[in-house]
């Protein structure tokens, strides 16, 4: 039997912006919804932050979903399995209230999961792990303790692992506490990563500028191999273009209408040239331009990485090189919660 996965596609993000959603769109009708139909898939495995905004539901979010995701799955026959995330809980030590209970209960095809639980994918057992939180924590690790199941799928918070490029994080579980498990696939961090048996798995789409170059997509996989397919989403929102006196004529901005986009000057010899070449990028239409001018970093490798850290590196970065009397785990831990309301508000 294929199953495929997928984790993290926050309906409504960035306040139900229309131009995100077309993005997502675009994904869900040229990628995901045409690889479902070839690859004869009847069962769905989500594995958490279904919606974006754990405390309240867009209207127009959450109509967009059920037009474009929901009803056509349902159409589809196709059923699916939801974990509950940390996203779609309202409380924080509590998944009882929960965004994709209370908003789908008219699909008869859609099964949420707020407590760990055995499910069967064909002849597969599976242990689907919803967000851990202080209410169910110890029924989780008892059942991870007593399962058979050699496969687990979940929303973890594990220490180790990427949250996003070029961001590990330190705070979260010990991954040994799943180390029992022949597979154990993962929702919660957008990036994908993996050590030993312990898959994250990855959101379908960019989001934010984090994301850029970072491939996205969902899986295809088959409880009988066990092998897991890469599905990549070819679609991208946000771009970085390297300015040196580039030359404002030859270069297709074709590419860059209604997107995200940051130029990052490197050598401008020629101001007048430079403003031409900007304006060829808002007469192409850009949603959104900032440009960025640094000169006295020449070498490609250390430019990138020093333009590429986002704002949460940043804090985290800080938060290390200070000096200070405290669990610096403990504290980006915290900054991260902040981080992720904060950007809920967008």
């Amino acid at each position: 039997m294929k199953v495929a996965i997928i984790t993290d596609q926050h309906f409504g993000a960035r306040k139900n912006s229309k131009l995100f959603h077309d993005y997502f769109l675009k994904f869900y009708n040229e990628i995901f919804f045409p690889t479902l139909e070839e690859e004869g898939i009847t069962t769905i495995v989500d594995m958490g932050d279904t919606f974006d905004n754990r405390t309240g539901i867009n209207f127009g979010a959450l109509t967009w979903a059920k037009d474009n995701y929901y009803d056509r799955l349902q159409e589809m026959g196709i059923f699916v399995h939801t974990i509950v995330g940390n996203h779609t809980a309202f409380y924080k030590n509590s998944n009882k209230v929960n965004a994709v209970d209370l908003l789908l209960r008219e699909y008869d095809n859609v099964k949420v999961y707020a407590n760990p639980i055995e499910v069967m994918l064909g002849s597969l057992g599976v242990l689907f792990i919803p967000w851990i939180n202080q209410e169910n924590e110890k029924e989780t690790f008892e059942l991870v303790q007593d399962t058979d199941c050699s496969v687990a799928m979940g929303h973890l918070e594990l220490s180790g692992f990427k949250a996003h490029r070029g961001c590990v994080m330190e705070n979260g579980m010990d991954s040994d506490r799943f180390k029992k498990f022949d597979m154990v696939f993962s929702g919660h961090y957008h990036t994908r990563s993996s050590s030993d048996k312990i898959s994250y798995l990855g959101n379908p789409y960019e989001m934010f500028w984090n994301d850029v170059n970072d491939t996205r997509g969902f899986h295809i996989f088959d409880t009988e191999t066990r092998k897991l397919k890469e599905i990549n989403n070819p679609f991208r929102l946000f771009y970085n273009i390297y300015y040196e006196d580039t030359d404002y004529k030859k270069i297709d901005v074709s590419e860059y209408e209604n997107k995200i986009v940051k130029v990052i000057v490197r050598k401008k010899s020629d101001p007048k040239k430079f403003e031409k070449f900007i304006d060829k990028l808002y007469r192409i239409g850009v949603f959104e331009l900032k440009t960025v001018e640094n000169f006295s970093i020449q070498e490609s490798e250390k430019f990138e990485a020093f333009e590429s850290e986002d704002t949460l590196s940043i804090l985290n970065r800080y938060i290390q090189e200070a000096e200070i009397d405290l669990d610096k785990s403990l504290v980006q831990g915290i900054i991260q919660d902040v981080y992720q309301e904060a950007c809920e508000l967008i």
